[in-house]
C-alpha cells in the first residue's frame, strides 16, 4: 500500500519541510512528488541556514554576487528565491490541477522585521514580486506584531503562510487576521480568493516540558494541542461568518501542522504524523520523517484525534503545574528568537563564503 497516497486520498496534504539546491538538482524532490505524493514545500531561516551553511552548492554563486557588491541579505534572498522559484515550478502542475488549493511553496520574510508591521508588509510584497510564481506563499509570523501585516498582506492579495502559531488562541488570531483581510477585499469588490495556511507547531510543546512532567503523559502535549486547534478550526469553518465569505467565492485558510519531527528517540519516529492525520489539513514533514512515514507509517485517520480526550489530556498537564497559556507565549517568543539567530548565523555564513583570500588574510 502507498501510505502517502492513502493519506492524501483521506484529505490531508503532505508538504516537505526543507529545501536545498541538492534536493532540487538531484531529482529527489520530483521523486518525492511522483512517488510519495508530496504536494507542497516550506522553508524557514533555520532550514536555509542548514542548506547554505552545510553545502558547497551555493559557494560560487555567493562569491559572484559578493563581487557584484550585493549586501549579504540581498545575496541570501537571491539564493533562497532561486531555490523557491525552482521548487514552485515543480509543484505548479499540482497547483493548477487543484485550482490553487494545493501545490504551494513558502518563503519567510526576514525575522529581523517581526516588530515592524509596515516593513513586514513591504517585504512580503517584494518577495512575492521577486519570486514571480503564483503558487508562492510568503511566511509571516503570527505574533501580535505580525498579525496586522498578515491582514494587510491578505487584503493586498499576497498569499500568506502564518507561521509560529502554537495554541488554539494563536490559531484563532491568525484566522481572524485572514478573515478581516478577505472581508475587506469583498467590501472593495476584489476577488476574495487569496491562498493561506495557518501553521501550528507541534513537537516543540513536548520538548519544552520533557523532564518536568509525569512519564505517563510525556509526548502527549503536542498532539493534544494539535487536536484542540483542529476542533477550533472545524468549528470556525462551520460558523456563519466563514460560510458568508465562502459563499462570496473565498477559499478556506487551511490548518497546517508543523514541527512534526519526533525529538524523543524513545517513541515512534512518525508519532505526530499518525496522531494528526486529520482531513482538510496540511502536515509538513522533515525529510527523514517523510522517509520513515513512507516506509512504515499508517494512513488512517485516528478517531481519537477527532473524538478523543484532548481536553482531558491537557487537564493533566495543568494538574502537573504547566500553565499552557504562558508556555504558548514562551514558545512563540523562543521560536521568533531562534529564527532571528538562524538568520544572523546565515548572514555570517554568506560573509565567510563570500570572502576572497585577501579578505581572510
Amino acid at each position: 500500500m502507498n501510505v502517502t497516497k492513502s493519506r492524501r486520498d483521506l484529505g490531508q496534504s503532505l508538504w516537505l519541510d526543507t529545501i536545498s539546491r541538492e534536493l532540487l538538482t538531484s531529482g529527489t524532490l520530483i521523486r518525492y512528488i511522483d512517488d510519495w505524493n508530496v504536494t507542497g514545500l516550506t522553508s524557514n531561516p533555520t532550514i536555509l541556514d542548514h542548506a547554505i551553511g552545510t553545502s558547497s552548492a551555493y559557494d560560487e554563486a555567493i562569491k559572484e554576487k559578493h563581487r557584484s557588491g550585493k549586501s549579504e541579505e540581498d545575496i541570501l534572498f537571491d539564493l533562497a528565491i532561486e531555490d523557491i522559484a525552482r521548487a514552485a515550478d515543480l509543484f505548479r502542475p499540482i497547483w493548477d490541477l487543484s485550482s490553487g488549493v494545493d501545490g504551494w511553496v513558502s518563503l519567510e520574510v526576514s525575522p529581523l522585521l517581526t516588530r515592524d508591521g509596515p516593513e513586514t508588509l513591504a517585504a512580503a510584497k517584494a518577495l512575492r514580486s521577486r519570486i514571480r510564481r503564483p503558487n508562492a506563499m510568503i511566511k509571516i509570523p503570527g505574533t501580535p506584531d505580525g498579525l496586522p501585516a498578515v491582514e494587510a498582506a491578505i487584503f493586498a492579495g499576497v498569499p500568506v503562510n502564518v507561521t509560529l502559531l502554537f495554541s488554539r488562541e494563536h490559531y484563532l488570531a491568525a484566522a481572524e487576521a485572514f478573515l478581516r483581510g478577505v472581508e475587506r477585499r469583498i467590501a472593495d469588490g476584489l476577488t476574495p480568493v487569496v491562498g493561506s495556511v495557518a501553521s501550528v507547531f507541534v513537537s516543540r510543546w513536548d520538548t519544552a516540558v520533557r523532564g518536568t512532567i509525569p512519564v505517563a503523559i510525556e509526548d502527549r502535549l503536542g498532539i493534544a494541542m494539535g487536536q484542540r486547534v483542529y476542533r477550533a478550526y472545524r468549528d470556525l469553518m462551520d460558523s456563519p461568518r466563514w460560510k458568508r465569505i465562502l459563499e462570496a467565492g473565498a477559499r478556506p485558510q487551511r490548518l497546517l501542522f508543523a514541527s512534526t519531527g519526533t525529538k524523543n528517540p524513545g517513541v515512534s519516529d512518525v508519532l505526530y504524523l499518525e496522531a494528526l492525520g486529520l482531513p482538510h489539513t496540511v502536515i509538513t514533514v522533515p525529510e527523514n520523517t517523510l522517509h520513515a512515514f513512507a516506509e512504515h507509517g499508517t494512513a488512517g485517520i485516528p478517531e481519537a484525534a477527532i473524538y478523543g480526550d484532548c481536553e482531558e489530556v491537557l487537564a493533566r498537564f495543568t494538574e502537573a503545574g504547566i500553565d499552557l497559556n504562558v508556555l504558548a507565549e514562551q514558545l512563540q517568543h523562543q521560536g521568533t528568537a531562534a529564527f532571528a539567530k538562524s538568520w544572523a548565523d546565515l548572514i555570517a555564513v554568506i560573509v565567510a563564503k563570500g570572502a576572497t583570500p585577501a579578505d581572510s588574510g
